[in-house]
């Protein structure tokens, strides 16, 4: 019994790694998604943080407001102003 030639090897290799690329495509284009929204909702944080006092009204600038702005978006922005105002 003699090894697999090396051609043989590599094109197997070749052959799960576009297996692994077609299957982590669509989870990577998500959480890539998931991480352009976020960037832009803490960056809506940040100029809000400007503005909030002037209207009496802050939000923490953190990861967590960011990505609840990345999911849900607007309605986010409403929901953490709500929770602000009923946790006070």
């Amino acid at each position: 019994m003699s090894p697999l030639p090396a051609h043989t090897l590599w094109g197997l290799a070749a052959l799960l790694l576009c297996a692994g690329v077609l299957l982590l495509r669509k989870p990577f284009v998500w959480l890539l998604r998931l991480f352009l929204r976020s960037s832009a909702g803490l960056a809506g944080l940040a100029l809000f943080s400007r503005i909030g006092p002037f209207l009496g009204v802050s939000l923490g600038v953190n990861p967590i407001n960011a990505v609840v702005l990345g999911l849900l978006g607007l309605p986010g922005f409403g929901l953490l102003l709500m929770l602000q105002w009923a946790l006070r």
